[in-house]
């Protein structure tokens, strides 16, 4: 018997990078998880956080999550101390660490956050292998998404 998924796809997504696709070329994509605290997972069930401005950096062989924002609960525990902007640690294979290091070291790769999301009970989170996008990249995107725009409102207008 089959199991007949009635979520959405997006009714699982904590956080996006929009602003990822647009500053980036987006090479290649991983699935990682987080190596969370308590306090984290609370605060993303409640779906506080931000990756807008975080990124990845790779350090003695490991990958870790720098920049991003993960807001602590006001009902949050006061032993536990908070701290939002923490690093933290990415859960990938050794196979993909080794790769995303030459790549990253080598060839002038960066490693970004674009989604934050459950999996499950796991939290996951999907980044990018990516390089920069100069500003007449920006310009070209810009173009071609108000050109596809108007040729919709074109067709949109012709069908009346």
């Amino acid at each position: 018997m089959s199991k007949n998924k009635s979520k959405n796809a997006g009714s699982n997504t904590i956080a996006l990078n929009k602003k990822a696709r647009h500053e980036y070329f987006i090479e290649d994509k991983y699935e990682a998880g987080l190596e969370l605290q308590g306090w984290e997972v609370k605060s993303l069930r409640a779906g506080k956080a931000n990756i807008g401005d975080g990124y990845v950096i790779v350090r003695n062989g490991e990958v870790y999550l720098f920049g991003a924002n993960f807001t602590p609960l006001s009902l949050a525990s006061t032993h536990v101390v908070c701290d939002p902007t923490r690093t933290r640690k990415l859960l990938l294979q050794k196979s993909q660490i080794e790769r995303l290091i030459g790549l990253v070291e080598r060839q002038g790769y960066t490693l970004i956050p674009l989604a934050l999301y459950w999996k499950n009970a796991w939290v996951k989170i999907e980044i990018g292998l990516a390089k920069g996008k100069k500003e007449h990249d920006k310009r070209d995107d810009l173009k071609e998404r108000e050109w596809q725009r108007d040729k919709e409102r074109m067709m949109k207008n012709k069908g009346r």
